[in-house]
Formats: structure tokens, sequence, C-alpha cells
């Protein structure tokens, strides 16, 4: 079973086993006090590539990425080092993540943070602004265009951004359709989970201007990141490369390279 495909199927089960009411769900999420941080503000204000760091255990593929991994701490190095936003993964046992995760992360930090899991459910995104997230993925090769439609606007209800992953020029169009404004090109296919190294800038001539665009997967480093600069990024979002570093400071100001003017 492709590894998307095996995912999707326990999230998928797991909200068909949520006995919550949606209404009851979206009046918490509502009267959630905790203060939002615009993620897509935080992204545009730069005028260097801006990066979204990801916090991250593991991953199907990879195994163990940092078993001792400290949400917290891991925020903080990354807001001294010039990250404009989190990635939190709270994707439990796929990918070794939690809502504590999550809100340990936003507690070390001033910046905003976008929480990264399969959503499938509009109970999903309630959740996120539950956790104190500022932002939630969602993945069009995950949802139909309906529920796309449905999560984006339940998001703008809740005064959250989203995220767009795409992977495919078919997936960028449904995604414009829906009327996403910030989309993510992951350069990782889901089934297989194999790195294009080349996805994000073939794309890149297709997003729309007045869309925030975002390259994400396999930037490993300030030559990767000058790529999708050029190409028109205005944001990348970086996980096991940081993650692994000894020297995450400086791993993130290698990233960080001037937009072109």
């Amino acid at each position: 079973m492709a590894y998307l495909e095996s995912i999707l199927a326990w999230h998928r089960n797991r909200a068909a086993k949520d006995p919550r009411d949606p209404s009851d769900v979206m009046s918490q999420a509502l009267s959630a006090e905790t203060p939002r941080r615009t993620f897509v503000d935080s992204l545009r204000v730069s005028s260097r590539l801006a990066v979204i760091a990801e916090v991250k255990r593991k991953s199907p593929s990879k195994g163990v990425i940092n078993a001792e991994l400290n949400p917290a701490a891991l925020a903080a190095e990354y807001e001294s080092g010039g990250a404009s936003c989190l990635s939190v993964l709270t994707d439990s046992p796929h990918f070794g993540g939690s809502a504590a995760d999550l809100a340990d992360a936003r507690a070390a930090c001033s910046i905003p943070v976008l929480r990264k899991d399969f959503i499938v459910d509009s109970r999903d995104i309630m959740d996120a602004r539950l956790m104190g997230a500022d932002a939630v993925l969602l993945i069009v090769a995950a949802l139909t265009d309906v529920e796309l439609t449905s999560f984006l606007r339940i998001a703008r209800e809740l005064q959250i951004d989203a995220l767009v992953e795409v992977h495919d020029e078919t997936e960028l169009s449904r995604a414009l359709t829906a009327g996403a404004a910030l989309i993510g090109v992951n350069q990782r296919d889901l089934n297989t989970f194999a790195v294009d190294s080349g996805r994000a800038e073939s794309l890149a001539s297709l997003i729309p201007e007045h869309v925030l665009s975002v390259a994400e997967s396999g930037i490993n480093g300030s030559a990767d990141a000058l790529r999708c600069a050029e190409a028109g990024y205005r944001a990348v979002l970086v996980g096991e490369h940081l993650v692994r570093s000894t020297d995450r400071v400086s791993a993130l100001a290698e990233l960080r390279v001037p937009l072109p003017s």
C-alpha cells in the first residue's frame, strides 16, 4: 500500500469514530482565546527568502530523525536563527508528533505556527485552532474539491491561514479554483516519498503573482534555496535538513538567501 493511501485510511477511520458534533467543536474553536499570529504576513514581510522551520521527530520513509527532539527548545532555536514561521507535525502514529508538541513549540516562541497533519475532517481544522495553531496544511491529493473548498471556508471563519499543498499542474489548478491564497509545492511524492528536486521550479511559473508560494521538501542548503528564490518562491518549508543539523542557526542563515529585486 502506498504511503499516502495508508496514512489517509488511518486518519479517515479516526475521524469516522469521532463522536463530537462539528457545530459544538466549531463553537469552541471560535471561542478559543489563544492570540492569533498571522502566518501569511510573516512570510511576506521578509526581504529574504522566508523559512518555515519544521519540528519533526520521524517519518515513514526515514524512520527516527531525532529521538531526543525537544519542541520548545527547537522552536526557540529556530526563532533565534531567523525562521519566519514554524511547522509542527501533530500526526502521532506516522510522524511521532502530537498536539502537545505544537503547544510547547508555540509557547516557546513568538512566530506563527502551522499545524502539519493529514486533515480529512472539518474538526481537524477546528482542533488546530484549539491547539493554538495559526495555520493548517491542506493537501489537495488527500481531499475532494468539495472538501477543499469547505475546509478553506472554515479556516477563514476561524481566521487561520491555510497552506494548500500541491504536487502537479492538475492539483495546482484545483487549489486555485478553490481559492487558495497560499500554495505549497511539495517536491516529495506522497505515495513513494521520493523527492523530485526540479518539481518546484517546473510549477513556479504557473502560480499567479498574487498567490504566495512556498517550496517544500528537498531543500538542503543555500543552493537549493537560491533556486527556489530565483524561480519566484517567497518561502521554503524545511524539516529534516534543519532537525539533523548540528548548527541550526547557521543552517537557517544559509537558507535565507536574498529575494530577486
